[in-house]
């Protein structure tokens, strides 16, 4: 059996919002197994309130931004050890140096962006740089961008979650209709961008807690594939983008929303990084 650790036992609570003692119950039944352990609070009808980020870390600042001509966009991620260094302005402003250099010279991944030579030095030196002056670690979490005909950003106040999006389409009005799904994106955090993109996995493992769910609720057995499939479809329909009901209008989906404005307009992907 796996010894079970107070700090394990801390972060399913954190990552839940279950209690102390579900959580540690749950992980010594799975063996310490984490995913496990999430799957089993939610069939034992546990409080789950996992969210589902692109990426989490304990303090620091992300941004996004867009190209002039909003082809192209990137989201950085920039950790460091506490929240008093986060909101110091010179953190900060290093922050949009580094986002900026990386949009301006269309720099497409992590590690492009860590050889990246300013001045002679790589940006990875120049972090390093930061250590010294600042007096803690300092990392660049990670970095991504989307590129297509249209594409836009959101930075929630206080530079937690970021966000960029990516249409099919430059059309009328398009500047507003991406910034309002970015913003979709930051408050509704979902999954995927649809169906199409959750991995199988993800969707067989939805399905064998929702059957399990409706057998302790004692449906009758030759209703729970109906019942277990109705809860799959209100999972998508939660955790898709292109499902999702728009924030602004919850008569329709964030799908309807976009065509609206031009019929053959699609969302074609999106970022989402958000600190914890």
């Amino acid at each position: 059996m796996a010894k079970i650790t107070a700090a394990e036992v801390n972060k399913l609570r954190k990552t839940t919002g279950a209690g102390m003692m579900d959580c540690k119950n749950a992980l010594v039944e799975n063996d310490g197994d984490f995913e496990k352990a999430i799957d089993y609070l939610r069939k034992k009808g546990q409080k789950v309130a996992a969210k589902r980020s692109d990426r989490d870390a304990a303090e620091g600042v992300v941004l996004a931004k867009a190209s002039n001509d909003n082809t192209f966009a990137g989201v950085l991620m920039l950790n460091c050890e506490t929240d008093f260094v986060a909101i110091n302005a010179d953190f900060i402003a290093f922050t949009q140096m580094v986002l900026d250099t990386a949009v301006d010279n269309k720099i497409k991944t992590l590690e492009e962006l860590k050889a990246f030579q300013i001045d002679g030095r790589s940006i990875e030196d120049l972090v390093t740089d930061q250590v010294g002056k600042i007096g803690e670690k300092i990392e660049i979490g990670n970095y991504s961008h989307l590129e297509d005909a249209y594409v836009n950003t959101y930075i929630h106040p206080g530079n937690k979650i970021a966000t960029a999006v990516a249409l099919s389409k430059s059309v009328d009005g398009v500047d507003v209709i991406s910034k309002d799904v970015a913003m979709q994106v930051a408050a509704m955090n979902p999954i995927a961008l649809d169906r199409t993109r959750i991995p199988q996995e993800t969707i067989d493992r939805e399905l064998e807690i929702a059957k399990d769910v409706i057998r302790q609720e004692g449906k009758p057995e030759n209703m729970i594939e109906k019942i277990s499939m109705g809860k799959l479809n209100k999972f998508f329909k939660e955790n898709t983008l292109t499902s999702q009901a728009f924030i602004k209008d919850s008569k329709i989906n964030v799908e309807t929303y976009v065509k609206q404005a031009d019929k053959d307009l699609v969302v074609s992907n999106f970022l989402r990084f958000a600190l914890a």
